[in-house]
């Protein structure tokens, strides 16, 4: 059984209506939902989905351009477990972020601060057979982002994980340990008290290598009481 596939019933999951994320008011829905049941082509095909029909890995996200990014490299490792801790080979693990300055590449993010040419901010890997990744990125910076006066976001990366089909995507964020902007954040407050620290990465110094960059690990729990919380219902 493909064990990537969201749980509403997780207590860990923010609810699709917050208003101190004020997006989510007009976009939530107004009326029970309908549950639409999955067939068995919707969660097993098509067979070798990430290596087949996405792009080429990329796990280094600093080779990218023709010179070095602006900004601390950091690498970002982890694997993917199900409820009993069991690993989840041959997940599709794709991240984006913003750059060191806090800019995404994107139309519409107009912020004044710089974009870097080399640097992208999307990687893309597959787990192994223990359910490991690893990227080796730029750290992220705030940006503002006009939820309310004064808002910023903490700095953060996107995952999105594919298991064995399009229909059985999650999506969630990493945040960083120490970070201050987390517990005044409407995104990351939307997430259950409890639950919220499984969003934040922890700093390890066997993933850290010498004199090149920090290492953060970052588990992600499928299922379970220890799930990690998911951002499908906002």
């Amino acid at each position: 059984m493909d064990m990537l596939q969201y749980s509403p019933q997780n207590l860990s999951e923010p609810p699709s209506l917050y208003p101190g994320y004020v997006s989510t008011v007009p976009r939530s829905p107004r009326q029970k939902l309908v549950s639409i049941p999955q067939t068995l082509t919707e969660v097993t095909g098509p067979i070798d989905f990430g290596d087949r029909l996405l792009r080429a890995p990329v796990h280094d996200m600093t080779r990218q351009g023709k010179g070095d990014p602006i900004g601390e490299r950091i690498i970002v490792s982890g694997r993917i477990l199900d409820d009993r801790g069991r690993p989840v080979p041959h997940t599709v693990v794709e991240v984006w972020q913003c750059n060191a300055a806090g800019r995404y590449i994107h139309k519409k993010d107009q912020h004044d601060a710089p974009l870097d040419p080399n640097f992208t901010g999307q990687g893309r890997v597959v787990t192994d057979a223990e359910g490991r990744y690893r990227f080796v990125t730029i750290k992220p910076g705030a940006y503002p982002w006009r939820n309310h006066h004064n808002a910023w976001r903490p700095a953060h990366i996107h995952f999105s994980l594919f298991g064995a089909g399009f229909a059985t995507r999650l999506i969630t964020q990493m945040y960083f340990p120490g970070d201050p902007l987390i517990d005044i954040d409407p995104i990351a407050g939307a997430v259950p008290a409890d639950a919220r620290r499984r969003m934040v990465s922890r700093f390890d110094i066997d993933t850290t290598e010498n004199e090149w960059a920090l290492g953060y690990v970052f588990d992600v729990v499928l299922r379970g009481r220890d799930a990690t919380p998911m951002e499908n219902s906002l």
